[in-house]
């Protein structure tokens, strides 16, 4: 996932762990009682290694455990070379022209409501929905009501299409609005089961699909209609072409590239920033592409890139000013892999700050944590212990 962030992985991976300092599994010490620290010239996967060392008081010998983690593919050099030409005015300029562009079309009228519908579903899995939030949030409220302007869901169940059905009420869902699973009920024979039929529908199948990971608790229907469509698109498969063959123009082969993904990774559980860049490509195929769109979708993904690759040289000299890597060396070095999950949590440049800050707060708790499970004594760990609860009582009181 680190493409997510333009990085480019090294080209020798086992090179990367080589050059770096591991505890020798012999348990030598220096003059001092330190556990000595050896250079391999060739990448191993190392068996925990068990460290001793004495005290000067009492001379008691203490057992260290060691998980022999790997260092980092990602040096610190390497992230500070980092560098983006998207954060120019000129770049700035044309963002701001596309992002008008695409809220007019936002706000215009459609006489087919799923038209409407399909082009916010574009533009929240091209990851430019946070621009559009208040187009969006209208559109969908006056799209639950039944008047000249929309239709409701049960409308699309009351025609028989399975796909704008769905792909309506997943949206709906997705924004915090309520609407039933019932429903679905339209689409079930008098046995109960979901029509056979709807097997030959695989655009419909795959709406249900991805709806379906938007249940609440006790929703038997979706349930069903996950399961029911989960065996028809896996039979879709079987039976059809690899989606890898390239033939980009034919339809086909983009409900292959689709099926297969959601099959992968349904869209309720991707990472917003990963599902994307992804997504991006995906929709660059499709002969009936919206240019504008695309075009503006790229240039924001490029412009959030280079904010994150800033903000990752910003966590990589704040982690490597505290030194850890050396006076901790037992314990894992991610910051990489830290701020790589807040990005997942929060990706839109205002959230900024949180970022940095959660980043440092992850890869505080990660080296405690390797603390606790690795390298301390009971008695040194029951210490610590006490001491972080005293700090709390004074930080909270």
């Amino acid at each position: 996932m680190a493409f997510v962030l333009g990085l480019a992985a090294p080209a020798s991976l086992p090179t990367a762990a080589a050059a770096s300092p591991r505890y020798s599994q012999s348990g030598s010490r220096s003059r001092h009682g330190r556990p000595m620290i050896h250079h391999s010239s060739q990448f191993q996967y190392c068996r925990p290694a068990i460290l001793s060392s004495q005290t000067h008081h009492d001379q008691k010998t203490i057992v260290r455990r060691s998980a022999n983690y790997q260092p980092p593919i990602w040096e610190h050099h390497y992230l500070q070379s980092l560098s983006s030409e998207y954060t120019g005015d000129g770049y700035g300029k044309r963002s701001a022209e596309l992002k008008e562009a695409v809220r007019r079309m936002m706000r215009e009228k459609t006489e087919d409501p799923l038209e409407k519908l399909e082009l916010i579903d574009a533009v929240q899995r091209l990851g430019v929905s946070y621009h559009f939030r208040a187009e969006i949030r209208s559109t969908l409220e006056l799209k639950t009501m039944n008047n000249d302007d929309g239709l409701i869901v049960s409308d699309w169940c009351s025609k028989g299409d399975l796909y704008a059905a769905a792909l309506h009420f997943r949206l709906l869902r997705q924004h915090q609005h309520e609407v039933p699973q019932e429903i679905f009920r339209s689409f079930k024979d008098k046995s109960g089961k979901f029509k056979e039929s709807l097997g030959g529908d695989t655009k419909g199948l795959l709406s249900l699909y991805e709806a379906s990971f938007l249940s609440l608790d006790g929703e038997s229907i979706l349930k069903e209609a996950r399961q029911f469509s989960t065996k028809h698109l896996k039979e879709y498969l079987m039976i059809n072409r690899s989606p890898d063959d390239d033939d980009d123009g034919d339809e086909n082969h983009e409900m292959l590239l689709l099926v297969a993904h959601a099959l992968e990774l349904p869209l309720h559980w991707t990472m917003p920033r990963v599902e994307a860049r992804w997504f991006i490509d995906a929709y660059e195929r499709r002969p009936n592409k919206n240019a504008i769109l695309l075009e503006f979708a790229k240039l924001d993904f490029k412009m959030l890139q280079a904010i994150d690759q800033e903000d990752l040289k910003h966590a990589s000299r704040w982690w490597n000013s505290l030194r850890w890597r050396e006076r901790l060396p037992f314990g894992r070095d991610r910051i990489l892999e830290n701020f790589l999950w807040a990005v997942g949590q929060g990706y839109e440049p205002q959230f900024q700050y949180y970022r940095r800050m959660i980043t440092r707060s992850n890869q505080i708790l990660t080296s405690i944590d390797d603390m606790y499970d690795i390298y301390g004594t009971l008695d040194e760990l029951q210490l610590f212990t006490n001491a972080v609860e005293r700090l709390s009582k004074c930080l909270f009181i």
